[in-house]
Order: C-alpha cells, then sequence, then structure tokens
C-alpha cells in the first residue's frame, strides 16, 4: 500500500452496517430495519397521520442524499455502474444491494461516504437524524407518541436504520384513506404477500461504509454548535413559500452575490433581502425581540428547498442564528412533529470559513470529571432538559453547559433545538477517537499550537481596501525551523480567503494544491481572535459599513479609520460622496470615529459590515 493510500485510510472511520433484511415500505406497512450489531430497539404503531409521516420522511431523504458541490460528468463509471446493474439484475433484492456496495467499495469508496439515518426511540417520541454527504446540511425530525397509538410497548435506544431508493419510493405510496403501520427493529414483521426480502436468496446485507473524517467531524460541531447563544426571529410557512417561489423564478447570476440578508431591528418585523437585486420580503409574523439592529448575512440558501414538502403541513417556522455566514437553524413546527434543518454555511473545501467556525467550539476534549456523571443521569432519564440536567448532577448551569457541549462534540448527546432538551444519544456502537477528529489536518494542529505560542507571530500588518475586504500579513517564527516565514492572506467581505501566499517551501512549490500550510491556517486563527477580542479603546484600523433602507432604496455609509485618519463613503441614488479627515493622533482620530458610530446608530442606521 502506498503512503498516500495509507494517508487517505486514516482520515476515514470503517464502519459495519449490517440488517437483516433492507427496509422497505409495502402494502401500508413501513418497516425500518435495525442493525444487528446494535442494541434492539423496537416500536409497533399505527399512523394517525399518513401524509406527514410520508412528507417529512420524504424530506429528510432528500436532505441525506442531497450533494450541492460541482461534480463533472465521469462517463465512465456511469459505464462500469450499468454493467454492474445488468449483471445483478435477476438476483434477489438483499443480493442486488449487496452486489452494489462491493462494487461501490471498490470503485468509489467515497460515492457512499455517509451514514444510514440514525434513529432514536425515547420515553416521548421517535428522533430521526441524517447529514447530507456535501457536509453542508444538518437535520434532526421528532415525533411526539401523539402521533402514533402504540402497539405494544417499545423499546429505547439508537440505531441505524437502512435507508433506501426502494424504501422512498415505498413512502411515496403511502395515502390518507389507508390505515398505515410503523414497526422499527432488528427483524421483519411478516406480511400477507410475499416481497423481495422473503426469497430465497435474500441473507443478511451488509455495508463497508469508509466514513471521512471530515464527514463525521462536522455531524459532531453542527449538532453541538446548536446550543451555542443565537438571535432568534419567527416566521410563516408562508414567507419561506415567497422566499423559495422568488428562487425558483430567479437563477442565480454568476459571479454576482448569493446570499441571504436578514435584517433585524427590535420592535419590527424582520426582512428577508434577496442578492444580487436586494429583493425585499417582509414578515409579519413576530417582532424581533433582539436588543441591538443587525444585518445577518446567510450562505446555503438553495438548499431551503429541501422543506417544500413539509411546508403546507408547518405551523410555525423559528430560525435560529448563530451570525454571519455561520450556521443557521430552521424548526419547523407541526402537530406533534418538528423538523430542524441547520444549514452550516460552509462546505468541507472552505477551510476559511470552517476555521472561523471551529473558534466558536471548545477544543480541549480530555476533562470527563463532570461529563461522566451527566451521562449517567442521561442513560438512565434518556431526556431532559437543562434545568433539570443541573438539579440531578449537582454541576452549576456554567458546568452543565460546558460538559454538554463536550458531550455533543463527542457523538454522546444530542441537543433538541425545537424541543429545547438533551437526550442520549450515542453516535457509533463504540466510542469515537477524538483525536482524529479535533483537527481536519496536521496543519491545523500545528497552526493552534504556533498561534499560542508567545511571539511566535510579529509584525502584524493588516491593510483595509474599501468595497474589497483586508489584507493581513505576519511573520511567523517557527523555532523547530529555525527560520521565519512571512504570511499574507487577502480577505474579502465575507471572510472568505481569495488569496495566499507564504515564502514556506510548500506554498512556494505547490501553492494551495495541497491545501493550506500550517502558517496561513495560523494567520487566518490569529486574525480571528484578534477581531473577537477587539478592544474598541486601543484600535487603530478598522472598517465599519451601515445601511439604512427606506421601502426599496438603501442609503450605504462605510466608515474606516486608519492611523490618523479617518475616511467618510456616502452612498444613496447611485451618487457618492466622499469625505477624509486628517487628526494630530491616533487618539484624536479614534475618538471622532467612535463619535460617528454613535451619531449614525442613532440616526437609524444598521452595523452591516458583514452583511
Amino acid at each position: 500500500m502506498s503512503n498516500t493510500d495509507m494517508t487517505q485510510q486514516s482520515e476515514r472511520v470503517a464502519l459495519q452496517l449490517r440488517y437483516q433484511s433492507p427496509s422497505e415500505a409495502h402494502a401500508d406497512h413501513v418497516q425500518l430495519i435495525g442493525q444487528l450489531n446494535r442494541s434492539d430497539v423496537k416500536l409497533e404503531a399505527t399512523l394517525q397521520e399518513p401524509l406527514i409521516f410520508r412528507e417529512t420522511m420524504a424530506a429528510l431523504f432528500a436532505i441525506v442524499s442531497s450533494d450541492y458541490r460541482y461534480a463533472p460528468k465521469d462517463r465512465q463509471a456511469y459505464a462500469a455502474f450499468m454493467q454492474m446493474r445488468r449483471a445483478h439484475q435477476n438476483q434477489g433484492l438483499a443480493k442486488a444491494q449487496r452486489a452494489y456496495f462491493d462494487w461501490l467499495l471498490k470503485n468509489d469508496p467515497l460515492g457512499f461516504c455517509i451514514l444510514d439515518p440514525i434513529i432514536s426511540v425515547y420515553p416521548n417520541g421517535v428522533v430521526f437524524e441524517v447529514f447530507s454527504k456535501d457536509e453542508g446540511s444538518y437535520a434532526m425530525l421528532s415525533f411526539d407518541y401523539k402521533h402514533f397509538n402504540l402497539q405494544g410497548t417499545p423499546v429505547y435506544g439508537t440505531t441505524n436504520i437502512d435507508f433506501s431508493d426502494s424504501l422512498a419510493q415505498g413512502l411515496e405510496q403511502m395515502r390518507s384513506f389507508k390505515a398505515s403501520t410503523l414497526s422499527i427493529g432488528q427483524t421483519a414483521v411478516g406480511l400477507d404477500t410475499v416481497s423481495s426480502t422473503a426469497q430465497p436468496d435474500s441473507t443478511v446485507l451488509e455495508k463497508q461504509v469508509q466514513v471521512p473524517n471530515s464527514w463525521i467531524r462536522g455531524f459532531l460541531q453542527v449538532q453541538a454548535s446548536a446550543q451555542l447563544p443565537t438571535d432568534k426571529i419567527t416566521l410563516n410557512p408562508l414567507d419561506v413559500y415567497n422566499l423559495l417561489h422568488h428562487l425558483r423564478m430567479h437563477a442565480d447570476i454568476k459571479g454576482k452575490r448569493r446570499g441571504l440578508r436578514l435584517e433585524l431591528i427590535p420592535g419590527r418585523y424582520p426582512s428577508i433581502i434577496l442578492e444580487p437585486n436586494d429583493v425585499v420580503l417582509d414578515t409579519q409574523t413576530e417582532v424581533y425581540k433582539g436588543k441591538q439592529a443587525k444585518i445577518i448575512r446567510l450562505w446555503g440558501r438553495r438548499r431551503l428547498n429541501l422543506l417544500k414538502r413539509i411546508l403546507p403541513f408547518t405551523e410555525t417556522i423559528e430560525v435560529g442564528l448563530l451570525g454571519n455566514g455561520m450556521p443557521s437553524f430552521w424548526t419547523m413546527h407541526g402537530k406533534g412533529w418538528h423538523l430542524t434543518l441547520a444549514i452550516t454555511g460552509f462546505t468541507a473545501a472552505n477551510w476559511s470559513q470552517a476555521l472561523n467556525f471551529d473558534l466558536l467550539l471548545p477544543r480541549d476534549l480530555n476533562h470527563m470529571e463532570k461529563v461522566t456523571p451527566l451521562l449517567k443521569v442521561l442513560e438512565q432519564q434518556w431526556v431532559l432538559s437543562l434545568e433539570e440536567l443541573v438539579k440531578q448532577t449537582g454541576l452549576n448551569r456554567a458546568e452543565c453547559r460546558s460538559a454538554l457541549l463536550q458531550a455533543c462534540q463527542q457523538g454522546l448527546v444530542m441537543y433538541d433545538v425545537g424541543a429545547n432538551v438533551y437526550r442520549y444519544r450515542p453516535l457509533t456502537v463504540e466510542p469515537l477517537d477524538m483525536s482524529h477528529f479535533q483537527f481536519r489536518q496536521p496543519a491545523e494542529k500545528l497552526a493552534y499550537d504556533l498561534v499560542h505560542r508567545q511571539k511566535a507571530l510579529s509584525q502584524w500588518q493588516t491593510l483595509l481596501l474599501p468595497g474589497e475586504g483586508v489584507e493581513i500579513a505576519a511573520t511567523i517564527t517557527v523555532k523547530e525551523d529555525k527560520r521565519d516565514y512571512l504570511a499574507k492572506l487577502k480577505l474579502n467581505e465575507e471572510g472568505q480567503v481569495v488569496k495566499a501566499e507564504c515564502s514556506c517551501h510548500q506554498i512556494m512549490q505547490h501553492g494551495l494544491t495541497q491545501g493550506p500550510c500550517s502558517h496561513l491556517i495560523a494567520l487566518r486563527i490569529a486574525y480571528a481572535l484578534r477581531q473577537a477580542e477587539r478592544n474598541v479603546a486601543t484600535i487603530s484600523q478598522e472598517t465599519r459599513a451601515f445601511s439604512r433602507r427606506k421601502a426599496s432604496q438603501v442609503e450605504q455609509i462605510q466608515l474606516t479609520l486608519n492611523e490618523q485618519r479617518v475616511f467618510f463613503t456616502h452612498e444613496q441614488a447611485a451618487k457618492i460622496r466622499r469625505q477624509q479627515m486628517a487628526f494630530n493622533s491616533v487618539n484624536a482620530a479614534r475618538h471622532a470615529y467612535l463619535d460617528k458610530i454613535q451619531q449614525l446608530e442613532a440616526s437609524g442606521f444598521i452595523d452591516s459590515t458583514l452583511g
């Protein structure tokens, strides 16, 4: 085996999913087959609302199979797949599926790089979890028991279920005028008609899945981020329908912005602004209850199309916002169910935005003295709120939150956004080795080490580029190499890296084809930390943008502090007015800059620096 193959193998987790038979929906009976190598989880029930179950499960299947990454056509792989399909077309369903997974493992090991949906049966309901193949969407679907007529006593626990195209097609046959039943367990329930799983050639279905570490890491971190502080707004399903209708009728323009801006002003209804033409969709559901006006810009708006089928059954939509370009949580509430879609705002390839998101989460996962007692309580109670956990564990609120965040990042606990409770849910049979998921790559580990060294980063330079972004540079001293490296990054207004340079051998020889070096990552992390620890009393360089909307007209102001100068740019109705002020000292310029910001905010302008 070559070094490249060994490296790729170490960046994946080999999982074996064994099922007695494929899951299927047949004769108004939905059978979800759980893993044989996990504890048996059972549920027998009659569905009270088959249409709601059908549409929510269809949305779940759309999310888990979604992949918005660009993929060029590969006709050779298609020809090989069709040859394999013809060779096994007369075999039973179980053998055909096993042959398909064997072929996929040999020919395209990353083609099926997702876990089957995770299902958990709790004392208060059933929960499904999925994470999309492109690492851009996480979804959690929860049904209360009021949605079912239970038959017998459920067996609580967590497992994976086989979720295939044939199951999705079977669910589409469900109708409201037909009574439908749901069975969850390791073995299939006998049906009156003979199905493919009853054929003589049916055997245990095995899937050898090579899951990339980045996929599991994204799954854990996005789910853990749900409990971080967020700005929350409430929307009507019609608001999201209008949003999706506009996206459907207006294609994205290449080279133009494709973001989604939410304009939040305390005491007013939120406004949704669609780029690049700044189309404003006003909402009338609930006013924004935050204390500070802000504009939050999101990416991945096309992923909201995955929710279109459940909009008719949705009563209210709650949106949780972490910040510009950060994950957003869209929770659809209906009668006896809720579905939370988390749009991450970044992909695995966007290391700039991904690193920025990582700064929100703790990295030290070695302290288990407070996590262990919390897990013991959750193992017994299954579902508890934060207040109940504080009472039963004896930890204070801050300690309990920290322990829960670590448990979520280790795949042992999940946070239910819609119900505001924590659920015990081990992601895999064996505990995950967190040393494989703490950092995306060795270069990232070295970068964090450099950031925390004293005087490793020096000679900082920050060049503000109005209308373009910011250019940062620093000298990075590496004692092991006995030399200094000059690293430069150019970030656009969205915080993404558009240009990167470094004097190290890797970048000089290969550029970014082998990924960013540790010096560039360290520079990006250090800059984000400096921004987070920004002290207005000591700043000497900064650019802020403000906007004020009147009907469809937008008035924009850009204010820049650069040492002893303050630059003022006013744009309204295609007219631009510029002003420059010079001062005798940085302190005087800073005071003038901050005073101007207060005047703008008092006049109704909103800080839209990153929006």
